[in-house]
């Protein structure tokens, strides 16, 4: 429970990051507590995704990891994150991004936060 927990926080933290740096990535809401809530609730999004989609998308496109020496997890990362704001969209969730650069660039600053976050939190069970 408690390393669900701390993934759950890097997660929200690494989105907020995303968020905060890049204007076409935009989470909405009345005032800051339902802010905080929405960023939440996308990130429970986001790791589901992660857990579920990613490692099949990963396996499909196996061949393309060796071909590019593991650059297209960019591009994978960048379509979990279009994909987390399509079904944010679909559970009506304040969050957009807007583009397939801006979710690269997007996932790579998430990857970046989410491992510092990793680093940072206790993750003992």
């Amino acid at each position: 429970m408690k390393h669900f927990l701390v993934k759950t926080i890097a997660n929200a933290a690494a989105l907020a990051v995303a968020i905060w740096l890049l204007k076409d990535i935009t989470l909405t809401g009345e005032n800051t507590g339902r802010q905080v809530l929405t960023l939440i609730l996308v990130a429970l999004i986001f790791g589901l995704v992660n857990f579920l989609v990613k490692p099949l998308v990963k396996l499909l496109s196996f061949p393309l990891f060796i071909l590019t020496l593991g650059l297209i997890t960019l591009v994978v990362n960048a379509l979990m994150l279009l994909l987390t704001s399509w079904l944010a969209g679909k559970v009506d969730l304040a969050f957009h991004v807007n583009g397939f650069w801006t979710a690269l660039l997007g996932g790579v600053i998430i990857s970046i936060v989410s491992w510092a976050m990793h680093v940072i939190l206790p993750d003992e069970d």
